[in-house]
């Protein structure tokens, strides 16, 4: 067994597929405590039969479509207009308009190469610094997780409802329960973007598009933060009933009526996402079955033990789930972070009295953290390729920007309100 163990470790080392190496691992534990090997499929149906799992496929659908389309000019234009008063106002632009398309993508790499090539070259054009642009859009790209319809928040309620211990997890607690965070992450970041360019000179009307013309442009793309947040809270639709919708109307919008994406182009747009939404869907199946291996041979109620010898207090716990967890960020990506160590760290914490939501946006903050953590930190090698930059810069550029982020972790991590207030709990 140590044997097998050791080379499954190689294994993904040098690159084996991670579902891969978790299934073998779960097949292993399966054996070894003398479970039927079929065990595996039958978590991997169970999966395949939770409701809320359609809104992983739609929700990504709907940001890819997005994305091809030109909502994203469409939402600059806007944000330039609404916000254009501002001394560095482009800045603004630049952070408002990647949290709203992050929130529909879920995935902050598309955001950097989708809005970077519209956004880093009209920051250069206006004269903003260099640094300042990298840091900006490389920043940004990450922003917006903790925003419904976000995909790594109804991936934690999923894992989380599976693990089952202390409160209950709902996706629309996870999306209420995100906002103030993420607004907090937004605001502190826009009032260094203010500062940073203070002395900056407002630009011209003839600059950018009217309020009046941005409007009338955007006007199909503005309802779509009312369906998924309004349809959920009002209790019109569930989240998979808002998944659905969302996704039924951008691509009418899209298609139909803007056709901007034409007939054609679906195939390999729905291909491009659905490919992605596959490698999530396999990773949590196999995930999950592993997950249950542990819970049976009492690994999290062992760790629990070894945590509660070894730390003395709550306040002790959450600084060394912060710094593990922007470790982790630092190196895995997100997806496979939280269906790999949710399961792990959730009974711990709900041991120390931490409440399941909020530990949720204390990961997915950190993890937000993470994409921009040295060494490895993925949107770093993202955007140093995008706009071929040494990723040295990179590391500089984005210093001011994480760390301002670590101070809003701080400040989520110690103020739980900030995460349960809206929900009540």
């Amino acid at each position: 067994m140590p044997l097998i163990g050791l080379g499954l470790l190689l294994l993904a080392l040098f690159g084996a597929p991670l579902f891969a190496i978790i299934a073998a691992s779960a097949l292993l534990g399966y054996r070894h405590a003398e479970i039927d090997l079929a065990a595996l499929a039958v978590e991997v149906y169970r999966l395949a039969e939770m409701p809320v799992l359609l809104a992983i496929p739609l929700f990504t659908l709907a940001g890819y479509l997005l994305g091809e389309s030109g909502a994203p000019r469409r939402l600059v234009n806007l944000s330039r207009a609404l916000f254009g008063w501002l001394p560095g106002s482009l800045a603004a632009v630049a952070l408002i308009t990647c949290a709203f398309f992050t929130a529909f993508t879920g995935a902050s790499g598309v955001t950097i190469i989708a809005l970077g090539a519209l956004l880093y070259p009209a920051l250069q054009q206006a004269g903003y610094d260099e640094h300042f642009n990298l840091g900006l859009i490389t920043t940004s790209g990450s922003l917006g997780l903790l925003f419904a319809p976000s995909l790594p928040l109804i991936l934690y309620g999923i894992v989380a409802q599976q693990t089952d211990v202390g409160k209950a997890v709902s996706i629309d607690q996870l999306f209420i329960a995100g906002i103030l965070p993420g607004s907090l992450m937004l605001v502190l970041l826009l009032g260094y973007c203010l500062w940073h360019n203070r002395h900056r000179a407002r630009p011209q009307q003839s600059q950018q598009v009217g309020p009046g013309r941005a409007l009338r442009e955007a006007i199909w793309e503005l309802p779509l933060p009312f369906i998924v947040l309004g349809g959920i809270y009002s209790g019109t639709f569930a989240v998979s009933e808002a998944a659905a919708v969302t996704a039924l109307y951008v691509l009418v919008v899209e298609v139909g009526i803007l056709r901007e994406i034409k007939l054609r182009q679906l195939p390999v747009i729905i291909r491009q996402s659905m490919v992605m939404v596959g490698g999530i869907l396999i990773i949590l199946g196999v995930s999950l079955a592993s997950t249950n291996v542990l819970i049976d041979a009492g690994v999290p109620e062992r760790l629990f033990v070894w945590v509660q010898e070894h730390v003395s207090s709550r306040l002790t716990f959450l600084i060394w789930l912060n710094i593990f967890l922007l470790l982790l960020g630092a190196l895995l990506d997100i997806f496979s972070a939280l269906v790999l160590v949710v399961p792990l760290i959730l009974p711990v914490a709900v041991g120390f009295n931490v409440d399941p939501l909020h530990l949720g946006i204390i990961f997915l903050a950190n993890m937000q953290i993470g994409y921009l953590t040295p060494p490895i930190g993925l949107n770093l090698f993202i955007a140093s390729y995008r706009f071929e930059q040494p990723i040295l810069t990179l590391y500089r550029a984005t210093l001011p920007f994480l760390l301002i982020l670590l101070l809003c972790v701080l400040i989520i991590t110690y103020w739980p309100w900030l995460s349960l207030g809206l929900v009540g709990r």
